[in-house]
């Protein structure tokens, strides 16, 4: 159990209306230990292509700025992604990438957990692990297990309510989110 309050943002890889990982992040706060809270950030659909003339010119976007703040005051962040083409899907990528140039980089140090979910059966493993490799750069302190890859996530919700239903997933996130906690303790230590 955490020893004190922590504050985690969900990072939102897709930008699907109806998305299943939108579903499996609406879920986690639900599913947070005592003293954990958990919040969405804003959509990263509205942030511009990365483009240094842009940078250089105009400055960092304000949806980027936003996220970035957001970032900056939470204690961990959770990426929730489908994946796309065997890889990390461009909006992630496209955010990832402004926010990195951000003075004094947000996700230095930041204890971070990836989660990916596919209607196929690997659930997102490829892009979890291309995820991993972006973020080792960016110098993130990711959680390496439990890896949570929902596999078959389509049979595991109620599109209705738009949340994670399946109680053998319900357990596995919730006994990840308490991991989680505990990384996120250790590592701002």
């Amino acid at each position: 159990m955490s020893v004190k309050p922590l504050k985690f943002v969900t990072l939102l890889g897709s930008l699907r209306k109806a998305s299943y990982n939108a579903m499996v992040a609406r879920t986690l706060p639900k599913l947070a230990p005592e003293g954990i809270t958990i919040e969405a950030l804003p959509s990263i659909g509205s942030i511009p292509l990365y483009d240094a003339d842009v940078q250089q010119h105009e400055g960092i976007p304000a949806a980027v700025e936003e996220i970035v703040k957001k970032i900056r005051e939470a204690d961990g962040v959770i990426i929730v992604t489908p994946e796309y083409n065997y890889s990390v899907p461009g909006g992630l990528k496209n955010a990832i990438d402004w926010i990195s140039r951000v003075p004094e980089q947000p996700l230095a140090g930041k204890p971070v957990l990836i989660q990916t979910s596919s209607m196929g059966p690997i659930g997102g493993a490829r892009c979890q692990y291309h995820l991993r490799q972006i973020l080792v750069f960016l110098d993130a302190m990711v959680m390496n297990k439990p890896e949570f890859m929902g596999g078959v996530i389509q049979t595991k919700v109620d599109e209705q309510a738009g949340e994670v239903i399946e109680q053998g997933t319900l357990d596995f996130l919730t006994g990840q989110l308490g991991a989680f906690a505990a990384y996120a303790e250790r590592v701002s230590k």
